[in-house]
């Protein structure tokens, strides 16, 4: 890409745009090189590993509850509640609750298009039978205009 691309601007300063900044260049999804630190990256010592290897800046372990019992199972992560561990990171469960989002979301758009086609084939056997919303308001009008005109006779006589 470009190196060093600017414009001059009044009173001599310099914008310069710089998109490599001395970094090694990722694709997309890829990760960076193990043990390498990137330039820039704002630390510049390297994370100390913690107890069983674990990078000092990850999160401690999530102790879950049945419902993400529940949803590491249906999510596919684990076969049964007995194979899942009593302490599990928080990116199992948060990628797990991800997969239920995006599950559920799925079920709403079929329940979504499974309503509107009842929706349609009610309205069709309605027109067949004669029956529509203006015939159904008029008929409930003139119901209750009888009924009040029934009132009036009564307050009348008495």
């Amino acid at each position: 890409m470009w190196r060093h691309w600017g414009v001059t601007a009044v009173g001599g300063l310099r914008l310069a745009l710089r998109a490599n900044r001395g970094r090694p260049r990722r694709w997309f999804g890829s990760k960076p090189e193990e043990g390498k630190c990137p330039a820039g990256s704002g630390s510049a010592t390297p994370a100390k590993a913690g107890a069983g290897g674990h990078s000092a800046f990850k999160l401690p372990g999530y102790k879950p509850s049945a419902f993400d019992k529940k949803m590491l199972m249906w999510t596919g992560r684990f076969k049964r509640v007995e194979d899942i561990p009593p302490v599990v990171s928080f990116e199992m469960i948060n990628t797990a609750r991800n997969k239920m989002r995006v599950k559920v979301s799925y079920g709403m758009v079929i329940i979504t298009i499974l309503s509107c086609f009842a929706t349609i084939i009610s309205g069709k056997k309605a027109a067949d039978r004669h029956e529509s919303l203006s015939a159904i308001n008029m008929a409930k009008k003139a119901r209750w205009k009888k009924e009040r005109q029934q009132e009036a006779d009564v307050a009348k006589k008495e």
